[in-house]
C-alpha cells in the first residue's frame, strides 16, 4: 500500500511540474495583463494626465512597449535640444529634413519659463496657467502631416506660445502667410516676447528666410465668415464632430487640415470643393475646444484675422532680396544637422560638437558691386575706393573662414566648442553702407 501511495504521489508531482513548465508563458503573460489593468479594460491610472500624450504604435514587441506608450513619453528624454531631436528621428516621428532643420533651429527650452527649463527636453506636454506646450512627438507629427512648403498660408488655431508658428515660419519663407488665433491675451503677449527674443537673439534667424507670425485674440470658433481660406490649418485643441465642418470651411481646395478629432490626430485634405480625404495619424489626448460664451445681445463676436496678403514696401523687399543674395553666395539657406555623422557619446566625458553649415568658400558675391559707390566731382565712380572696399570685404571673409575652421578643431578626445560665427551678419557689417542701413538689413538684431 505504501508503495502504491508513493507512486501516485510521484505522478502528481510530475504532472504539476509538467503543467507549470508548459503553461508558464501563459501564466506570466496573464499576470502582466492583470498588473497593467488590460484584463478589465482599464489602463493604469495616471496621476492627472497632462494633455497631451501621443499613443503611437512602436515596432517593439512585448508588454513593456505597450505600457510605455500608454503611460506617455513616446521617446526618451534628451540632454539638450539636439539630443531630443535625435530621439524623435530615431523613433520616426521626424522623417523629413525640412522638419528636422526647423526643430533644430529653435530650442524648445526658450519657450519655457526659466524655472521649468529642466523639463523642456522630455517628450511630455507642459502647462503653467494659460501657457501650454504640446509634447514634442505631437509637434513632430503635426509638422510632418502639414506638408509645408515655401509661400503657403498657415492658420494656427490655439497658437499658444508661438513655438509651432515660429517653426512653421522658418519653412514658409518671407512670402508666406503665418497667422494664429489665441483665446488668452496674456498668452499672446508671452508669444510676442518669445518671437522678439528669437528674431533678436537666435542666429537661426539669419540662416532661414522667415515668415513672421501674427497673432490675434479670440475664440477660434468665432472667426468672421468672410475671412479668407488657408493652405494649411492646425487646431491645437480637441475637436468634436459638430465642429468638423466649421474647420473644413477654413481650408482652400488642395489644402491640409490637421486636428485632434475625437481623440485621434487626423489629417484632412480638401481634394475638391465638396470632397475630402481623411487619414488618422495617432491616438492623442487634448483638452477640448472652449466654446464661445453667450453674449447678452445674442450676436456672436466675430474674430477678424489679419490681412492675407499685405503690400510689402520697397524697402522691405530690397532687404529680403539683399539678405537672400548674401546667404546664397556664401552658405546654404538651411543648417545641416548638428549631429550628422556623429555617434552617441558619453556626455560626462565629452562635450557636444556644434556644427554649422559648410561654407561654399569659392563663391562670394559682394554687395559693393551691386550698390553704386561714392561719386567724384566728375560724376565718375571712384574705382580706387571700390577696390579698397572689395579688398576689405575679402580680408574680413578670409578671417571668418579661418575662425570657422579653428572652431572645428579637436584636442585629444575632447571636442572644443567655439563661439559660432554668424557669416551673414559679418558680411552685412563689412558692406560699404551707412550704419543705419546696415542695422536695417540686420533687422536691428543684437549681436
Amino acid at each position: 500500500m505504501l508503495i502504491i501511495l508513493h507512486i501516485i504521489g510521484s505522478v502528481n508531482i510530475m504532472a504539476i511540474c509538467i503543467s507549470v513548465f508548459v503553461f508558464k508563458d501563459i501564466f506570466v503573460y496573464f499576470c502582466m495583463l492583470i498588473i497593467s489593468g488590460t484584463v478589465t479594460g482599464n489602463h493604469c491610472p495616471q496621476a492627472k494626465p497632462v494633455v497631451n500624450h501621443c499613443y503611437r504604435a512602436t515596432q517593439e514587441t512585448g508588454m513593456a512597449a505597450h505600457l510605455k506608450d500608454k503611460m506617455g513619453g513616446a521617446v526618451s528624454a534628451g540632454e539638450d535640444n539636439d539630443e531630443l531631436i535625435d530621439n524623435l528621428k530615431e523613433a520616426q516621428y521626424i522623417r523629413s529634413d525640412l522638419v528636422e532643420h526647423a526643430f533644430r533651429a529653435i530650442d524648445r527650452a526658450d519657450y519655457y519659463l526659466e524655472e521649468f527649463r529642466d523639463s523642456a527636453y522630455k517628450d511630455l506636454a507642459w502647462r503653467h496657467g494659460n501657457i501650454h506646450l504640446s509634447a514634442p512627438c505631437i509637434y513632430s507629427e503635426v509638422m510632418e502631416a502639414l506638408d509645408l512648403q515655401p509661400g503657403l498660408s498657415f492658420l494656427n488655431l490655439g497658437s499658444g506660445t508661438g513655438y509651432l508658428s515660429t517653426m512653421v515660419g522658418l519653412i514658409l519663407g518671407p512670402f508666406g502667410v503665418n497667422h494664429g488665433v489665441e483665446l488668452h491675451e496674456d498668452v499672446i503677449e508671452y508669444a510676442y516676447q518669445k518671437l522678439d527674443f528669437f528674431i533678436k537673439m537666435n542666429d537661426s534667424f539669419d540662416r532661414f528666410e522667415f515668415c513672421e507670425p501674427s497673432f490675434v485674440v479670440g475664440n477660434c470658433l468665432e472667426i468672421a465668415p468672410e475671412s479668407k481660406q488657408y493652405d494649411r490649418v492646425y487646431c491645437g485643441a480637441g475637436v468634436q464632430r459638430e465642429h468638423e465642418d466649421y474647420m473644413k470651411k477654413l481650408l482652400k481646395v488642395g489644402g491640409i487640415l490637421v486636428l485632434p478629432l475625437e481623440e485621434k490626430l487626423t489629417k484632412i485634405t480638401r481634394t475638391g470643393y465638396n470632397t475630402w480625404e481623411t487619414r488618422k495619424i495617432i491616438a492623442v489626448s487634448f483638452a477640448p475646444l472652449v466654446l464661445p460664451k453667450h453674449r447678452e445681445n445674442g450676436k456672436p463676436r466675430a474674430v477678424s484675422l489679419p490681412a492675407m496678403f499685405e503690400v510689402r514696401s520697397l524697402q522691405d523687399l530690397a532687404r529680403i532680396t539683399i539678405r537672400h543674395i548674401l546667404k546664397k553666395s556664401g552658405f546654404g539657406s538651411l543648417p545641416l544637422s548638428r549631429r550628422t555623422g556623429l555617434k552617441r557619446r558619453n556626455h560626462l566625458k565629452q562635450k557636444r560638437e556644434h556644427r554649422d553649415t559648410p561654407l561654399l568658400t569659392n563663391s562670394y558675391l559682394f554687395m559693393s558691386r551691386l550698390i553704386p559707390g561714392p561719386m567724384d566731382n566728375s560724376n565718375n565712380q571712384s574705382s580706387t575706393d571700390n577696390e579698397d572696399e572689395d579688398e576689405d570685404c575679402r580680408r574680413v571673409c578670409e578671417q571668418l573662414e579661418e575662425k570657422e575652421e579653428n572652431g572645428r578643431r579637436k584636442e585629444g578626445s575632447v571636442l572644443v566648442i567655439e563661439t559660432p560665427i554668424n557669416l551673414l551678419r559679418e558680411r552685412i557689417l563689412c558692406l560699404p553702407l551707412p550704419e543705419p542701413l546696415k542695422m536695417y538689413l540686420l533687422y536691428y538684431r543684437e549681436k
